[in-house]
């Protein structure tokens, strides 16, 4: 069953120490989600919006961690990370060019 779980799980090392295993998993799923819908989703709300919102997708991580043990979950979340973050960066870039060449 070792060589089926995900870096994560054996990172975590829920097959051993299932609890406290699961619960770093679902921590670390819930941030990676956060991050992955701030770079990519989040738009300006107000307060309560953003509280629903966060909670929800807390509330969904829960399946996620789930299914997380087994499937990449978390590394796919990862790879989201990094090609949303390189989008950013180059959308900054080509929006601070174009500022750049207004201004001349």
């Amino acid at each position: 069953m070792l060589e089926s779980m995900t870096l994560f799980a054996k990172i975590y090392d829920v097959q051993d120490h299932p609890v406290s295993g699961m619960w770093l998993l679902y921590v670390t799923i819930s941030l990676l989600c956060i991050f992955v819908y701030r770079l990519g989703f989040a738009r300006k709300l107000n307060v309560l919006q953003n509280i629903v919102i966060y909670f929800i997708l807390v509330l969904g991580c829960s399946i996620l961690t789930f299914f997380a043990v087994f499937l990449p979950v978390g590394e796919g979340l990862l790879v989201a990370i990094v090609v949303l973050s390189a989008y950013k960066i180059r959308l900054h870039q080509f929006k601070k060019q174009k500022t750049i060449q207004r201004r001349l």
